[in-house]
């Protein structure tokens, strides 16, 4: 006896005209909810996971890029700087070292005043382990010294925002400082007077608090107090507190002290990496939400369709084939509705910066301010693998949500279907 592929039955089932009209349009209704519940499920998903990529290659490879791996401090005023640097360099994981002098200070211009953290950097060394030379000017550095009367300074754009100074300005820097013992205990500070020689934009929480001198010029501003110390960057970002700790052993001198970069924007990469799984688990849940309508859809189908399924089993139908022409029509809805939003959700993360970029300058508004969030820009990489994990995670569980309404439909019993229909 010839029978219909089960596959065929149930294709034909997802799309065929039906005689009941209002039933049809019902069950059709369901299903292109179905559907588009999944499609944007599934796009969302794509663009998410896109988005909190492009967070986490923003604090790999800008944040720290700019800022150092780790950073080795002593206070001692012994300390051969340059020595020190080559043999932090020479130790193992450590690919570069640079000598950094960092001071705490406030920037004042008339009656602004602001916050700020100035690095005293020597220019042929500090290029080694950070990328600040991509945000600057060629000659930069070599301006930081160029006017021995006159020191030169570099700031971050949102510094300069906030101090309402541009390039060529000056401005004062002030070191509160701990006084003597012989002035009484009473708190001193350390003044000294800048030139802006160049404002920088990294679009990151930097621009908001970092400023670079000559390392003589932060010297001076520390007054012999500490501050002094040695940058590196490691091979492996993430074994970068056992290297720091491995070096720290390894020093011969005592006093030495620092810090790596999971003490410094750990908590940022924490915070990223828990709002990513949260985002993505929320999502997901709206993707098995949509998958698990299709039950409804099935349900209907299965009701609609009594008559059709009890002649199938007079035909000879088994309760195997009667099984997989439900999953068949599920499985088509769950496909199509994964395939087209995997392409949506494809399409949305490689235009998800430019499309905000847009409304940005199109409504004069910021979304994201680098003071708050960690860029100023709303990041995206698209990772094929996630798109393959979303796809696959949205086919499954629509053919999960296939099997109640299946098993359903094949336990309906002939006689009892065509008693009922007519």
């Amino acid at each position: 006896m010839f029978r219909p592929l089960p596959a065929f039955i149930g294709l034909r089932y997802a799309g065929a005209q039906r005689n009941d009209q209002d039933s049809a349009g019902l069950v059709s209704f369901i299903s292109g909810l179905s559907m588009i519940g999944l499609i944007l499920g599934v796009a969302l998903m794509i663009v998410v996971m896109s988005v909190m990529n492009g967070f986490d290659r923003e604090l790999r490879e800008r944040i720290l890029g700019i800022m150092p791996h780790a950073t080795v401090y002593n206070a001692s005023p012994d300390i051969d700087w340059t020595q020190l640097r080559d043999q932090v360099a020479a130790a193992p994981g450590v690919t570069a070292a640079a000598e950094v002098w960092q001071v705490n200070g406030l920037a004042r211009n008339g009656l602004e005043v602001t916050p700020l953290l100035v690095q005293g950097v020597n220019p042929e060394t500090i290029v080694n382990v950070s990328t600040i030379g991509e945000f600057l000017q060629p000659n930069s550095f070599a301006a930081l010294t160029s006017d021995p009367a006159e020191p030169g300074i570099i700031l971050g754009r949102g510094i300069a925002d906030k101090l309402g100074i541009a390039v060529g300005e000056q401005l004062s820097v002030i070191v509160p400082q701990s006084g003597s013992a012989e002035s009484g205990g009473r708190t001193a500070a350390q003044l000294a007077g800048f030139r802006v020689v160049d404002i920088f934009h990294s679009g990151t929480a930097l621009d908001h608090s970092l400023a670079l001198v000559d390392w003589a010029q932060a010297q001076s501003l520390a007054g012999g107090a500490g501050g002094a110390g040695v940058q590196m960057r490691v091979k492996d970002m993430l074994r970068s507190f056992a290297v720091f700790q491995q070096l720290l052993r390894q020093l011969p001198a005592e006093g030495f002290y620092g810090n790596d970069w999971t003490g410094t924007h750990g908590n940022l990469y924490q915070a990223i990496q828990m709002s990513r799984n949260l985002v993505s688990l929320l999502v997901f849940l709206i993707i098995a939400i949509a998958a698990f309508n299709v039950v409804s859809t099935l349900v209907m189908v299965v009701i609609d369709k009594h008559g059709d399924i009890a002649i199938l089993r007079t035909m000879g139908a088994s309760t195997r084939e009667i099984l997989l022409t439900f999953v068949s029509q599920g499985a088509l809805v769950g496909l199509i509705g994964v395939l087209v939003g995997g392409v949506l959700g494809v399409i949305g993360a490689l235009l998800v910066t430019d499309a905000v970029a847009g409304l940005e300058s199109l409504f004069g508004i910021q979304f994201l301010k680098s003071d708050v969030y960690p860029v100023d820009y709303l990041p995206s990489e698209l990772e094929w693998g996630d798109v393959a994990l979303v796809v696959g995670a949205g086919f499954l569980l629509s053919l999960i949500a296939t099997l109640y309404p299946a098993f359903q439909a094949s336990r309906v019993q002939p006689a009892a279907a065509l008693r009922h229909d007519f």
